[in-house]
């Protein structure tokens, strides 16, 4: 919230529903992910709308699952997939009030963990850099758009064996 004009020039929705497949994921535990990963979102913009500032700014975060999955993680995978879907339906609700956008991060590591290789290339810099442009006056035309950061690798197919990658059952 800005404190001088006690209006909100950004909000970011950020939340990690649980990841559960189809196996275990008991009924309550979906609806809780969709609750935290969706319906949060929808509703606290809802409640924020009267107080946002000219050309307020929403970036929600969802993820390269809305566009790809593994199995067993239907919770989360619906979750992300909705916050990109109430992305482009709020951008257009929301015209001449606030920009929406949301970005897709990949698989990105948060243990602090040292990796090696490819793995070693993700960098949650991109995407704190991505919002803190998503906010800026630099992206003033720019609503309605997911971006996926992930290093290109929604974009590219790997088969068993390839690039260092095998399938196991």
């Amino acid at each position: 919230m800005n404190e001088q004009s006690g209006r909100v020039d950004y909000l970011i929705n950020n939340a990690l529903p649980i990841m559960k497949g189809i196996n275990e994921c008991s009924y309550e535990e979906f609806q809780y992910a969709l609750s935290v990963g969706v319906t949060a979102p929808f509703y606290l913009t809802k409640l924020l709308l009267p107080i946002f500032f000219e050309n307020a700014s929403i970036v929600n975060i969802s993820s390269s699952r809305d566009r790809m999955s593994q199995p067993q993680t239907e919770s989360y995978t619906a979750a992300k997939g909705g916050i990109s879907a109430l992305t482009h339906v709020m951008a257009v609700s929301l015209s001449g009030k606030a920009r929406v956008n949301s970005i897709s991060p990949g698989w990105i590591n948060t243990t602090f963990e040292d990796y090696s290789g490819s793995d070693a290339l993700q960098q949650p810099e991109d995407i704190v850099e991505m919002v803190m442009f998503l906010c800026s006056e630099k992206a003033g035309f720019i609503t309605g758009e997911n971006i996926c950061i992930d290093g290109g690798m929604t974009r590219q197919m790997i088969y068993h064996g390839e690039h260092g990658w095998t399938y196991e059952k």
